[in-house]
């Protein structure tokens, strides 16, 4: 009888291993989340999994061994409760596949208002408050120079949130 269990993937081979069971007419499932972050000071929407080096599978230990399934490319070993791999309750799975991926910010990423400290550049060192982005590689940053407070655009590769 067909059930689900949880895979553990070597770090970087989720992809190799979904391809190579699928292959083997395995049922897999990674659900992946829309992460908005800063890729080479670029503010860019990427899609990762959302339970990294994880893999939700879907077969018969009957047809399929599961030495055959711990031997594929990319795998590492099944998630397991004492000598048995543990399963996964199909409602789960359920919530899984019907969850509607939601698009969410690095917690790195500064949000208006959040304080930053200038690493680079001509106002390197000084403590600022993030005000909005300016573009894909920028950011607009309020700062306090002389008792007068100044905005100023700042690449974002000069500036970390703190």
């Amino acid at each position: 009888m067909e059930s689900w269990y949880l895979l553990y993937c070597k770090r970087g081979q989720l992809l190799r291993a979904k391809e190579h069971l699928e292959r083997q007419a395995v049922h897999c499932l990674s659900p992946m989340i829309a992460l908005e972050k800063l890729v080479r000071g670029k503010r860019t929407q990427v899609n990762e999994p959302l339970f990294p080096n994880y893999l939700f599978i879907e077969f018969d230990p009957e047809s399929i061994h599961t030495t055959t399934i711990s031997a594929t490319r990319g795998v590492s070993h099944f998630v397991r409760f004492g000598a048995q791999p543990a399963t996964v309750p199909q409602d789960v799975i359920t919530a899984l596949e019907t969850q509607p991926a939601a698009c969410l910010l690095d917690p790195d990423l500064p949000l208006a208002g959040d304080m930053v400290l200038i690493t680079d550049g001509a106002f390197e060192g000084l403590k600022a408050i993030f005000t909005e982005p300016d573009g894909e590689a920028r950011s607009m940053l309020l700062l306090n120079l002389l008792n007068k407070q100044i905005v100023r655009s700042v690449d974002n590769l000069q500036f970390q949130k703190l």
